[in-house]
C-alpha cells in the first residue's frame, strides 16, 4: 500500500509527543545526539524542527527518479510512483524507548552511550509490488524478447493459427528486491538493471490446434432497428469477434465493449431504462450480450452474471435474455473446459450471430434445451395524456409493455429420454403502459 511523506510525518510527530521527556536542564527540549532515522539525524532538533525536516526527508526519498534497464532498454520513473514508501510507523517507536524516560543518571549515561555508538532505525521502506507488476506490464509490452503468444482467427470459415514465440520477461520479484537494495542505501538517482529471465508464452499452438466443434451457437433479429441502432450492434460485436478464452478464465460483455461512447463507435440509440424508453449512447448493446448468453448456454459455460432487462423484450423467449448497463449489469461466463475456446461473432442482413468453437467431448445422445415458462403477467393499459395540440389529435408516444415473471428451465435428455429437468433462473420485468398524446386545445 502507498504512504505518501505526509502519512510518515504524521506518525513521526505522534512519537515526537512522548519522546521529549528529556532532562530538565535542558533550555529547550531537542533529541540528543547520535539518534537517527534512516539517514535521517534527529540530533539537536526540537520537536517542530523534526516534524518539518521529516517531512521533507520522507518526500526527498520518494522523489528520487529511478531507472529500471530491461534488456538494455532504460525505463524512467520515480520511487514514488513504484510505491516506496515508509511502512513501519511503529520502528520509531524504538526511538521513542530509547529516549525517552528514566531518571536523570539515566538519561546521561543514554547520552554519553550514544557519542560513542550512535543508534540508527530502520526505516523498512521499501517499492509497492503491485505498483511495480503495473508499471513493468505497460512499460515492457512489446519491447524485443518479449515472449508471444499463439493467435488464432478465423477467416473464410477456417482457422487459422500464428505460432507463439518464447522469450525474456521480468522477472518481477527479483527486481523489487533489487529495487529495494539500491533505494535503501538512501542516496540519490537510482539506477537498477531489471532481472530477466526466459519465459514461455501462456498460449501455445498446441493448445489451439484442439478447437475445432461448435459448443453452441445463437442468431437474433434486429429488423426493425434503425441505423443507429444496427450500427450499434455491429460495433459492439466486433470487439467480441475473435475471443479466446484459455481454461478457467471469464468474459465480461462489458468490459469487451466499454466504453459506450461517440468516440468508441457507438451512436445514440433507443435502451430500457428505469422502465423506461430513453435515448442512450450504445442502445442495442443488450441484444449482443443477449445473443452471447443464448450462446454460452448451449454450450454450458459457467455463467457467473446475467440480469434480466428492466422490462420485456421482443427478439427472444423470456428469461433467455441478458442485460447490460454501467457496470453494474453484466454478462460473464467462464471457460469451464479443460482447452480454450474460441468466441466468433457477426452481423449479417440484419442478424446477430455468436458461435463459441472448442472440443466437444459431451455424448452425442444427450442434448441439452432451455424452456421459457411465464409464471403470471400484467397488463398495465393505455394511459391518456392530454397535449396543446388541436382537439382531435392523437399519436402513440410509447408502446405498451407487459409486466412478466417467467423462469426458465434446463432440459437435459438421453436418447430422447429426460434425464434431468432444473430451474436455471427465474425473470421479473416491469409494466409499462402504452402512453397516447392527445390534444385538447
Amino acid at each position: 500500500m502507498k504512504k505518501s511523506s505526509v502519512l510518515g510525518g504524521l506518525a513521526f510527530a505522534a512519537i515526537l509527543g512522548s519522546v521529549f521527556t528529556f532532562p530538565v536542564y535542558a533550555k529547550e527540549k531537542t533529541f540528543p545526539e547520535g539518534i537517527y532515522a534512516g539517514g535521517f539525524a534527529l540530533g539537536g532538533l526540537t520537536k517542530e524542527q523534526a516534524e518539518t525536516q521529516f517531512a521533507a526527508y520522507i518526500s526527498g526519498l520518494e522523489e528520487r527518479s529511478v531507472t529500471l534497464d530491461v534488456a538494455g532498454n532504460g525505463l524512467e520513473t520515480t520511487a514514488k510512483d513504484l510505491g516506496y514508501a515508509c511502512k513501519n510507523e511503529d520502528a520509531l517507536q524504538k526511538a521513542e524507548e530509547y529516549a525517552a524516560g528514566g531518571c536523570l543518571i539515566r538519561q546521561y549515561m543514554e547520552r554519553k552511550d550514544l557519542e560513542k555508538e550512535p543508534v540508527h532505525i530502520s526505516l523498512d521502506a521499501g517499492v509497492d509490488e503491485t505498483a511495480v507488476q503495473t508499471f513493468v506490464e505497460e512499460q515492457c509490452s512489446g519491447l524485443p524478447g518479449e515472449p508471444q503468444d499463439a493467435v488464432i482467427t478465423r477467416v473464410n470459415g477456417k482457422f487459422e493459427i500464428t505460432p507463439e514465440q518464447s522469450g525474456m520477461a521480468v522477472d518481477v520479484k527479483a527486481t523489487i528486491e533489487k529495487l529495494n537494495e539500491e533505494l535503501g542505501k538512501e542516496t540519490g538517482a537510482v539506477s537498477v538493471e531489471a532481472v530477466v529471465t526466459e519465459q514461455e508464452p501462456n498460449i501455445k499452438k498446441a493448445d489451439l490446434e484442439s478447437i475445432s466443434d461448435v459448443l453452441g451457437t445463437c442468431t437474433t433479429a434486429y429488423a426493425s432497428s434503425g441505423a443507429s441502432r444496427s450500427g450499434n450492434i455491429a460495433n459492439g460485436v466486433s470487439k467480441i469477434n475473435g475471443h479466446v478464452l484459455m481454461p478457467g478464465e471469464t468474459l465480461s460483455g462489458y468490459e469487451c465493449m466499454h466504453p459506450f461512447t461517440i468516440e468508441n463507435g457507438y451512436f445514440t440509440a433507443a435502451a430500457y431504462e428505469n422502465g423506461q424508453v430513453v435515448d442512450s449512447v450504445g442502445g442495442g448493446v443488450c441484444q449482443i450480450a443477449t445473443t452471447l448468453y443464448d450462446a454460452s448456454l448451449e454450450a454450458e459455460l459457467e455463467i457467473t452474471q446475467r440480469q434480466n432487462h428492466s422490462m420485456i423484450v421482443t427478439y427472444v423467449k423470456p428469461s433467455m435474455d441478458a442485460a447490460i448497463a454501467g457496470d453494474y449489469k453484466d454478462l460473464r461466463f467462464v471457460n469451464n473446459q479443460d482447452i480454450p475456446i474460441y468466441i466468433e461473432g457477426y452481423t449479417e442482413g440484419k442478424n446477430v450471430t455468436f458461435k463459441i468453437y472448442g472440443h466437444d467431448t459431451r455424448p452425442s445422445n444427450r442434448v441439452v434445451t432451455y424452456e421459457s415458462e411465464v409464471i403470471s403477467e400484467q397488463d398495465p393499459g393505455t394511459q391518456y395524456v392530454a397535449t396543446g395540440d388541436p382537439a382531435g389529435y392523437m399519436k402513440t408516444a410509447q408502446g405498451k409493455h407487459i409486466g412478466y415473471v417467467a423462469r426458465l428451465w434446463k432440459v437435459v435428455t438421453v436418447d430422447g429420454v429426460e434425464e434431468s429437468r432444473e430451474i436455471f433462473n427465474k425473470s421479473t420485468y416491469k409494466a409499462s403502459p402504452k402512453i397516447v398524446n392527445v390534444g385538447t386545445a
